[in-house]
């Protein structure tokens, strides 16, 4: 894969079992990305390493992974100024509630778009990434143009066959 264009961050490689869906779409948009595991509070100096030179890399966003306080996005938002997307992970006996607070309630000036909590987050952060790095690629946003026309017809094509049970039914 050439140079990542996106770091996916996780506090623990126990996270990767979700966030390898991340990974997975973009690998189906061939966006090349990285991965990493930093911690915000076990390995700080190294995360603030991994955020303060990712620009400088050549990465564009930054997806994080991280479960309980879910301190991770904010770290990583507070050392750079690439675009952070934060993915809540359901690790804690409060099922990933504290995640999802602890990413959306970040003070003002340090964002970190948030996504839900789990495999769809996951899937939903790499999707960003892509929307994100579709505006300057005209290539990546047809593919994500074409990605999007697929899922509406799977929905037309579902809808069609509903239709068909219940007209059977009605019989």
């Amino acid at each position: 894969m050439s140079k990542p264009l996106v770091g996916i961050l996780m506090g623990s490689d126990t996270d990767l079992p979700l966030m390898k869906h991340a990974a997975a779409v973009l690998a189906e948009f061939s966006v090349p990305y990285e991965i990493e595991i930093v911690s915000a509070h076990r390995s700080p100096r190294r995360t603030a390493e991994y955020a303060a030179s990712a620009a400088g890399r050549g990465l564009r966003v930054i997806i994080t992974g991280a479960g309980s306080a879910a301190a991770l996005g904010g770290a990583v938002a507070a050392e750079t100024t690439l675009p952070v997307i934060g993915v809540p992970l359901a690790t804690s006996p409060l099922s990933g509630f504290d995640s999802l607070l602890s990413l959306a309630m970040m003070p003002a000036g340090v964002p970190v778009a948030t996504m839900a909590v789990g495999e769809a987050g996951a899937r939903n952060a790499a999707i960003l990434a892509v929307q994100i790095l579709a505006g300057a690629d005209a290539a990546l946003a047809e593919r994500l143009r074409a990605y999007k026309e697929k899922m509406a017809s799977g929905v037309a094509e579902k809808n069609r066959r509903v239709q068909e049970q219940l007209a059977s039914a009605k019989v």
